[in-house]
């Protein structure tokens, strides 16, 4: 079956970050059941379960460099956090041959953060930015639909981040065992 990406993607509410999740990523990905094709729905069914050996077998540039950036993003937070602790990062880091003074500066702005919360709010904002950076220049096709579906995880991460009971969580941390 042709992919219907005109209709699929036409048919999805904006996201914005730090706004109200408008579905969930199950809605989103009914909706694009019988639209696009199998294959490709299994492709963004694989993101929700950060599958990335299945999604990366889809040979889809995008989620090669969105994985590089996630990579290269995470080895930096490895690297400002083992200094802080005054520990060796190298046999926590991935190698994969990417850098990017941005993703150092985002770290760093992330570490910097004295608040847990701000400091993912922050990493996830850069995140956001990537995503659009990758999505250029794509309009109706399944490079949209993926960013589209790493975007709907993001604010569903959001979304039971603000819905979490915060009593119950900081009585299970003090909590003496």
């Amino acid at each position: 079956m042709a992919g219907h990406y005109t209709y699929v993607i036409s048919a999805l509410p904006m996201l914005h970050f730090g706004h109200k999740l408008p579905l969930s990523y199950a809605r989103f990905l009914e909706s694009c059941r019988g639209l696009i094709d199998e294959e490709e729905v299994s492709v963004l069914a694989a993101l929700e379960g950060r599958d990335w050996g299945a999604a990366l077998a889809a040979d889809i540039p995008l989620l090669k460099a969105w994985r590089l950036f996630e990579v290269a993003l995470r080895n930096e937070l490895v690297k400002l956090r083992s200094a802080r602790k005054q520990s060796d990062a190298v046999r926590f880091l991935r190698h994969d041959g990417w850098w990017d003074s941005w993703v150092v500066q985002a770290a760093l702005n992330a570490v910097r953060n004295p608040a847990p919360l701000e400091a993912e709010k922050i990493l996830d904002e850069e995140r956001w930015k990537k995503l659009d950076e990758l999505c250029l220049g794509h309009y109706f096709d399944l490079d949209v639909l993926v960013v589209y579906g790493l975007k709907l995880l993001i604010l569903e991460r959001w979304e039971r981040i603000g819905s979490a009971d915060k009593a119950k969580i900081l009585e299970e941390t003090l909590a003496v065992k």
